[in-house]
């Protein structure tokens, strides 16, 4: 029996915290962690990414779509920095990541190959823990503690591991004995409630408001049953934020959708009219559609209370887990037996909806990407995962796909980094192999990191026992907005080369499939998502169809577009569809 290493400890004790799989990319610096997770026989799994940065979004993913801790591993220098996109990513989003990181310096300081300083490199993104291995008897302990560091505070942490001491042979470390310190794997739950007078208070306050608006973010995940129930006893509309989309049932009557620059007119409605708001689980960034200051009195929930009164002013914080929070709540507020509020809000809700069916109609040359997104809504299937990349896509899946209860969806929301939704969508169906995954990406961020990832979701598919994963992949030829409306830099933005996306998918061995024409999109979904194998549908779309706030005023519609021909036309289109329903909702 080959004698054991550090190495071999440092994989004991991912078993021990039960991580189904690792995401890296191998180097000379983590090569004996690589060759222990190999010897380990899938216990835990070792996923190549073709990036570092993929690795680390992977991770990240499986944060989002899990709940669990991911974990990603890289070597030093280079290797090191590719990590610190996905790793912003889990900070801004508040999941936890581990990122082992190898390192081997053995010549002097201050020059060697591919010498970084990582405690540095890495102080920032993981500031609440990055520690040096020095010694194989420190392992268990520094594992324990970036495992539950990054628990606790829901962000990442980083180890860094040198060769010398990933390769030293180690004797089974005993507790208790001299110069070994071990600890507990495993995350400790807490019930976290307010106090009563707290509760009381923000009872008091919701009870006596005559139009409250709830706004949901991902901290109320497994709260939904909750929400609904206190929305309905207050008579009150539901937003939700970006993050906070799958949270709740898209279909409900009185939920206006997302709030924001990528949301819905009815949301936005619902925060104007609103004399009171509840916000539970949010740090949505999207100040500029909350209420007016002073105009509401405002509750806040959130599990941490570090985040309370960050966006908007609070008249009772409420730190507490949401489901127990809001549960204590329902004990003590009164039902509202005016329910004026809550049919003005579904009546807002009902015109959104008609509005946005006629977006999504609206002609194009030569597919609306509206519609693309219109048409997944009736053919999403009712268990599974979907990933978003930031772009365009962003907007169109926060209008126009409606998410079934028990469908997990997840963005790069705060960070707002392209490239993610491939290495997510990896990540989700490594995680839940029975499930379809659905990936919505832009020809960009596919460019990005999108077309390489291919390659793993190639390598990886027959092992699935469900193996639908659709790419689906919205082609404008890089012509959208990427310059924020200024012509300069949009026309910068058009000389991204052209690629066929369907095809490349085809070469690898996936199935695809493009369309162009607006009446065989519904088809195309069809065929894509009843596949044998992961398929890449590529869909033709108009660049000129505008990301349109969700309410611009008739005199702000001609300031929202650079000049010419594709411009006009779209303006055209705008200016056709402005039917009586959708002045009434926008004007």
């Amino acid at each position: 029996m080959a004698d054991r290493t550090a190495a071999d400890l440092v994989v004991d004790r991912l078993r021990a915290w039960r991580v189904p799989r690792v995401f890296g990319y191998p180097g000379a610096a983590i090569a004996p962690v690589v060759e222990a997770l190999d010897a380990a026989g899938g216990d835990p799994e070792f996923v190549p990414a073709r990036h570092e940065e993929t690795a680390a979004f992977m991770a990240t993913g499986h944060a989002k779509f899990t709940g669990e801790i991911g974990v990603c591993l890289a070597t030093q220098g280079p290797s090191a920095v590719h990590l610190l996109n996905g790793l912003y990513d889990a900070k801004l989003d508040s999941k936890p990541v581990v990122a082992v990181v190898g390192e081997d310096i053995s010549g002097p300081l201050g020059g060697a190959h591919e010498e970084i300083g990582l405690s540095r490199l890495f102080g920032d993104v993981c500031n609440q823990f990055v520690r040096y291995a020095r010694s194989p008897a420190h392992l268990p302990v520094l594992l324990d503690q970036a495992f539950r560091t990054a628990a606790a505070t829901r962000s990442p942490t980083c180890v860094v591991l040198p060769r010398a001491v990933q390769e030293t042979v180690v004797p089974d470390l005993q507790p208790y004995a001299a110069g070994v310190v071990t600890a507990t794997p495993g995350e400790p739950l807490a019930r976290v409630l307010p106090h009563d007078a707290d509760l009381g208070a923000a009872a008091s306050l919701l009870t006596v408001g005559h139009r409250v608006a709830i706004l949901v973010g991902q901290g109320a995940r497994g709260a939904a049953d909750e929400v609904v129930a206190l929305a309905d006893r207050l008579g009150a509309g539901v937003a939700t934020s970006l993050l906070g989309k799958p949270v709740l049932d898209e279909r409900l009557p009185f939920h206006t959708g997302v709030l924001g620059e990528v949301g819905t007119p009815a949301a936005a409605q619902l925060m104007g009219g609103a004399d009171t708001l509840l916000l539970v689980g949010t740090n949505d960034p999207w100040t500029d559609y909350f209420p007016m200051p002073g105009q509401t009195r405002t509750v806040q929930i959130d599990i941490d209370g570090r985040r309370i009164g960050n966006r908007y002013p609070v008249d009772v914080p409420l730190v507490g887990d949401a489901a127990e929070t809001l549960r204590a709540l329902l004990a003590r507020v009164a039902d509202q037996p005016n329910r004026q509020w809550r049919a003005t809000v579904e009546g807002s809700v009902d015109r959104w909806r008609r509005h946005a069916a006629a977006r999504a109609a609206e002609p194009a040359e030569p597919v609306n990407p509206q519609l693309v997104l219109h048409e997944l809504s009736a053919r999403l299937p009712r268990v599974g995962a979907v990933a978003v990349d930031v772009g365009s896509v962003t907007y169109w899946y926060a209008r126009h796909l409606e998410l079934p209860p028990g469908v997990n969806a997840q963005l790069c929301g705060t960070l707002g980094s392209m490239g993610c939704a491939l290495p997510y969508a990896v990540a989700a169906k490594l995680a839940r192999p029975r499930e379809p995954v659905v990936a919505l990406v832009g020809d960009g961020a596919m460019q990005l990191n999108g077309l390489a990832e291919l390659i793993t979701v190639a390598d990886r598919w027959q092992e699935w026992a469900d193996p639908r994963l659709v790419v689906l992949v919205l082609n404008n030829r890089g012509r959208s907005g990427t310059g924020g409306g200024r012509p300069h830099l949009d026309a910068a933005t058009r000389r991204r080369p052209e690629v066929p996306y369907a095809g490349w998918g085809r070469l690898l061995g996936l199935h695809g499939v493009r369309v162009d024409r607006p009446e065989l999109v519904g088809a195309a979904w069809d065929e894509a998502l009843a596949a044998d194998r992961p398929c890449v549908l590529e869909a033709v779309v108009d660049p000129a169809v505008p990301l349109r706030p969700p309410e611009p005023a008739l005199a702000d519609l001609r300031g929202i577009f650079a000049e010419g021909d594709a411009v006009r036309r779209v303006r055209d289109t705008m200016l056709r569809a402005r039917t009586a329903v959708e002045a009434e909702d926008l004007v």
